[in-house]
């Protein structure tokens, strides 16, 4: 058995929460830069070029690199042979949130109940994800997640006979549907499998995956460069302006599922999907 300190986990928190929403990492620095070179469209390249810009000033300013820091989401891989010494580890997680958002100067967009609509004003809590997994080590991945993309995404109950082409259709029709609203370019993160909840799980899950690195499974990653290739020729390019670059990426995520259904979800990320790992 390996002891964690509670206060371990909230220093890690904190530092993500800051790092994340004040630059993207290197994977999306690059599809950004790429993106930028291969864009058909004038007037998309320009857009783009004023995206790198922003990335610089947020670095060099010390600045969020979007007003909508977005809501924490949260996902804890736990060894079993771990123990939390010195607090619960939820408290740990959202204290961190708290510290983070609050030294770092981010915006806070969370209220306590979807009904009353009353600030937290300090962005807990938290959207937590726990996986138990063997072991004694601890892995926190801390994705802000900002609202604009997030209310164009989609959970489709497919049926089996929809198949592969019914796959290709929800996905490219969601992105579609977005059209503007999820500040392309975007990474689209979907979920195929499981159940009405595990998919939409599944979808944002895959937005944590880096860009470039497909599906180890074969079939999975001939179905993202399908779907990619769609969503691009799809024209709404960068801003929604018109282009060739709507999207960076297609994360695919696939689990078991009943014999009479076919679950997808379709979680949109916008041109900031920031995501920070640590492990403790």
């Amino acid at each position: 058995m390996r002891s964690i300190k509670a206060e371990d986990i909230t220093a890690a928190i904190k530092e993500m929460c800051i790092e994340a929403n004040y630059g993207l990492s290197a994977d999306m620095c690059g599809a950004l830069d790429k993106a930028a070179q291969n864009e058909s469209s004038a007037l998309g390249r320009s857009v783009l070029g004023q995206l790198q810009e922003n990335l610089r000033i947020a670095k060099e300013e010390l600045i969020p690199i979007c007003q909508d820091t977005g809501m924490a989401v949260v996902f804890a891989e736990v060894g079993q042979d771990v123990h939390v010494e010195g607090g619960w580890i939820e408290d740990a997680i959202n204290e961190g949130v708290r510290q983070g958002y609050t030294e770092g100067y981010l915006r806070k967009s969370v209220v306590g109940d979807p009904i009353e609509r009353v600030n937290t004003k300090d962005n807990t809590p938290a959207v937590i994800h726990y996986f138990m997994v063997p072991g004694d080590g601890l892995k926190l991945t801390l994705a802000p997640k900002g609202f604009g993309s997030e209310n164009m995404s989609r959970v489709f109950m497919l049926k089996p006979a929809d198949g592969r082409d019914g796959i290709v259709k929800a996905v490219i029709g969601a992105v579609k549907d977005a059209g503007p609203n999820a500040c392309p370019p975007m990474v689209v993160g979907v979920g195929i499998g499981g159940t009405f909840e595990k998919c939409a799980l599944l979808a944002k899950l895959a937005l944590t995956r880096d860009i470039g690195k497909g599906s180890e499974k074969e079939h999975i990653r001939a179905l993202e460069e399908e779907i990619l290739r769609g969503i691009n020729e799809s024209g709404i390019g960068p801003a929604g302006l018109g282009g060739s670059t709507t999207a960076f990426a297609v994360n695919i995520e696939s689990y078991a599922t009943h014999i009479a259904g076919m679950p997808v979800a379709v979680n949109i990320c916008c041109h900031v999907n920031r995501h920070a790992s640590r492990k403790l």
